[in-house]
């Protein structure tokens, strides 16, 4: 027993060992003196091969192997369990690792380990831990309950990069490249669940649809780079208009909208969308002298104008095209 009261690392790892079953042509093991066999004859009395002990070997694994107790109390950890976390396994041993894990994934954790525990062989759950430096390192699981042991073991992959990666490829499918906002994709996610949420609480939803005016002959005057520079002021300066909650999104070459959660009254969202076109109203300075902005904006308001995204902003498209008729000389 080590001095907090865990087995010592050989003995927590010694049933896993006697476990294995004997193989043709392999080590015997949980017999420390096996023969090895060859299946040739070797000189003299034959060559005695020891297997080392079992941690030495789960030493040389790239993976964190860690075995806890049913209260998740760590009884053993290898080493690369200190390259991957940062804690050398004499810091943690006796510790719950739920301590490291980090606060936002602690639920699914926790719900993850009663299935393992229940039976269920777990292959590829991830999670994240604060490394012991402060960084969070994401880690995918392999994971097995051994009842009449007492214990569960983990095999932890760290996965930090990949994940990092497919972070990066979910942000390039769901928002414009040029803009950075939200696109048309993730606008339909937003808004679904911005109705779901309205119709749950009944707390409102107002859609804004805007297009820029005179957009096509910034273009036409001083070129694309010209136009993109443009939209992306137009993306900063709606969203430092936005209140706390709001979303905008670019869904067309000069198209946005804008999600109103919380606005129930018809004037409360004209009020925003006269604001937003305030803000575009200061002139941008381009390669062929400045510009000023505007924008029509149509308004439609849930569920008076629509209870499904496709309605509502079908609605409030008709509206900003209504609004641009009107201004037009």
């Amino acid at each position: 027993m080590n001095p907090i009261g865990a087995p010592d690392k050989q003995a927590a790892c010694s049933g896993l060992a006697l476990r294995h079953r004997s193989l043709p042509g392999r080590y015997h093991v949980g017999n420390p003196t096996a023969r090895h066999d060859t299946g040739r004859h070797p000189p003299g009395n034959g060559m005695i091969t020891r297997l080392p002990p079992l941690t030495e070997v789960l030493d040389l694994m790239p993976d964190a192997v860690c075995v806890v107790d049913a209260e998740g109390r760590l009884l053993f950890a290898n080493a690369s369990f200190e390259r991957i976390f940062g804690y050398a396994p004499n810091e943690v041993l006796g510790r719950p690792i739920f301590d490291l894990i980090h606060p936002d994934d602690r639920a699914a954790t926790l719900l993850q380990a009663e299935q393992v525990m229940g039976g269920t062989l777990q292959r590829h759950f991830r999670n994240r831990y604060i490394h012991k430096i402060g960084h969070s390192v994401d880690i995918q699981w392999s994971a097995r309950w051994l009842p009449e042991h007492g214990v569960r073991i983990g095999v932890g992959h760290e996965v930090t990069e990949l994940r990092r990666a497919e972070r990066e490829l979910e942000h390039r499918a769901s928002h414009d490249p040029l803009t950075g906002l939200p696109n048309r994709h993730q606008l339909q996610l937003d808004l679904q669940y911005a109705i779901a949420h309205a119709t749950q609480t009944g707390e409102g939803l107002a859609v804004l649809y805007l297009d820029l005016d005179g957009f096509k002959e910034v273009n036409d005057r001083d070129g694309h780079d010209a136009g993109d520079h443009l939209l992306r002021e137009v993306a900063q300066r709606l969203q430092q208009g936005l209140r706390q909650g709001d979303l905008v999104a670019r869904v067309g070459g000069d198209e946005f909208v804008v999600l109103l959660p919380g606005c129930r009254d018809v004037e409360v969202a004209r009020a925003v969308a006269d604001d937003l076109r305030a803000r575009l109203s200061p002139p941008c300075t381009l390669p062929d002298g400045l510009f000023r902005l505007d924008a029509s904006v149509g308004i439609a308001c849930f569920p008076a104008d629509g209870t499904d995204p496709d309605a509502l902003l079908a609605h409030a498209d008709r509206a900003m095209y209504a609004a641009k008729r009107q201004r037009s000389p």
